[in-house]
């Protein structure tokens, strides 16, 4: 390991490039549907090395070696982005007499920007780097940091946050209720760099044994809480997804649209599973309704004659509001209650739009360069203010997240202890049958888990699922498979914790870690370990 970790360090030009592409890339492996979460260690292990050789340099002053670590970062998380989110590019494929040009943008050009808050996450840790394992403790915090502001800044995008990748089943997915996902990347990232203490030997003890206790006690704490007595269902209450499985080329199109709608219909009307009573709920996904249903009457008579009596349901569908005289009419994508008389009860609107797919950034100056939405809509989408739930006959809330909007913790309003379910509504076609669904995927179990509510998982052509509180699939449809599934709901975990205190671990976890880097650098560890 010594000789290895030498070579890594000493590495220079070409190779030292390829070094850092491909250890991010491998990374990728322990995402979604491979899940090989050991991969990791390889990669972080790599990367502790790398900026080992930076930091080691004393010519070229501190400025020198911060933008060197920075190139490493940005090395490392450009492999590692282009590996795990290639799939992207799928969507630009359904439409590519007019989106093809986009593909590399898609492909290379999102993964480089996102490249840049892991070049910022090593040359944050180089300000703290020591010789032991207060250096793997500085790497963890900065890279908790640059995950958390990554969920926010311009929009946000926090997928594939390093921590998904010590998640890979639900023994191992328990702690994010603790601390998040953000605090999950900082135990990733420790837990995950230490072997790269075999390497230099320094802090060899002190650091694999503290790793060891952290990946003991999360391991540990998984077991506990899914040993827990699981949440008692409610008899009042059961759910049917609907997964009509209509390829995203044929909705595209536009011409089959009272055939798309009579599709759900169908699903809809299917008598109960076996060991299941009729269905209180019904959920379609996003933008099921080809068209607008406040405009098209019939449809909501369809929807009326399909529901049998006291039934509800929940269907993504565009929603549009006039916005006065002489003033475009604004779009909204949207989830509606209907109820057994073709009533629209309730509605809610996405608030977390995706940019370049429901809206163009700096619209006024990419449309007049070519750049459009890659949804056929005058103006785009508007985004709603506020996330409201829907609120059924019954009293029970329903909390939507439409789409991409589950994968964001900061979304999730204060009030979701006083909701029944999250209903993920989404259409994750237009990515086919590649990593993207799985990932997705993953990220809803995660957010059921860090929340201890139940999630409903409605997708066009799948992954649709009900998940438990635990983050376990209960019953579910793969990608490619037209279908239904009836679940009865279960109750909230017992015990979960609240948003608020989710986030003061991570912050804790985050200054605990500071701490020990700035002991470390400070050289008051002894150098012996």
């Amino acid at each position: 390991m010594e000789r290895l970790a030498g070579k890594i360090m000493l590495g220079s030009g070409f190779g030292r490039i390829c070094v850092a592409v491909l250890a991010g890339a491998f990374g990728a492996l322990a995402l979604p549907p491979i899940g090989f979460f050991a991969a990791l260690f390889v990669s972080f292990t790599l990367l502790v090395w790398l900026i080992d050789g930076t930091t080691g340099h004393p010519e070229g002053g501190g400025w020198s070696r911060g933008w060197k670590t920075f190139i490493v970062g940005w090395l490392f998380g450009f492999g590692y982005f282009v590996a795990g989110l290639w799939w992207l590019g799928n969507a630009l494929l359904l439409e590519a007499d007019e989106f093809a040009w986009a593909l590399p943008l898609a492909i290379f050009g999102l993964p480089a920007c996102l490249a840049i808050f892991y070049g910022v996450a090593t040359m944050l840790a180089n300000l703290l780097w020591s010789d032991g394992w207060g250096r793997i403790a500085a790497l963890a915090a900065a890279f908790g940091l640059m995950e958390w502001l990554r969920s926010f800044i311009l929009t946000g995008f926090p997928w594939n946050a390093v921590g998904y990748g010590i998640m890979p089943i639900p023994i191992m997915m328990q702690t994010s209720n603790l601390i998040g996902i953000f605090g999950m990347s900082m135990l990733a990232v420790f837990v995950f760099s230490s072997p790269a203490l075999l390497g230099t030997k320094k802090g060899l003890l002190p650091g694999l044994s503290i790793a060891a206790t952290m990946m003991a006690l999360h391991l540990g704490y998984g077991a506990y809480r899914l040993n827990q007595p699981p949440p008692p269902v409610t008899d009042d209450l059961t759910v049917r997804i609907v997964q009509p499985g209509i390829d995203q080329s044929v909705k595209m199109l536009n011409t089959d649209r009272t055939e798309i709608f009579n599709a759900h219909l169908r699903l809809s009307s299917l008598p109960p599973s076996p060991g299941h009573k009729r269905p209180d709920i019904i959920v379609w996904p996003e933008t099921s309704v080809p068209f607008i249903l406040t405009q098209n009457p019939d449809a909501l008579a369809e929807i009326a004659k399909t529901l049998e009596d006291g039934q509800i349901l929940l269907t993504g569908a565009v929603r549009m509001e006039d916005a006065g005289t002489g003033l475009a009419p604004r779009y909204y994508n949207s989830v509606y209650a209907i109820d057994s008389e073709g009533q629209i009860i309730g509605a809610t609107d996405k608030v977390h739009l995706v940019p370049f797919g429901e809206y163009v950034p700096f619209e006024d100056v990419l449309r007049k360069i070519g750049i459009n939405n890659l949804i056929s809509l005058p103006g785009g989408f508007s985004p709603a203010v506020t996330r409201n739930p829907i609120t059924l006959p019954s009293g029970k809330k329903l909390h939507s997240f439409i789409c991409y909007e589950i994968i964001f913790p900061g979304d999730v309003p204060d009030d979701i202890a006083t909701s029944a379910a999250i209903v993920n509504v989404t259409n994750d076609g237009w990515f086919g049958n590649t990593p993207g669904p799985y990932q997705h995927l993953q990220q809803a179990r995660i957010r059921a888990v860090e929340t201890g509510i139940p999630v409903i998982r409605a997708a066009n052509t799948g992954i649709s699922a009900f998940i438990n509180p635990m983050g376990q699939i209960v019953a579910g449809l793969d990608y490619g498979q037209k279908g239904i599934i009836d679940s009865t709901l279960g109750r909230a975990a017992t015990g979960a914790i609240t948003t608020d205190m989710r986030q003061l671990h991570f912050w804790l976890f985050f200054f605990t870690l500071l701490v020990i880097a700035i002991i470390a650098r400070l050289g008051l560890f002894d150098r012996k370990n």
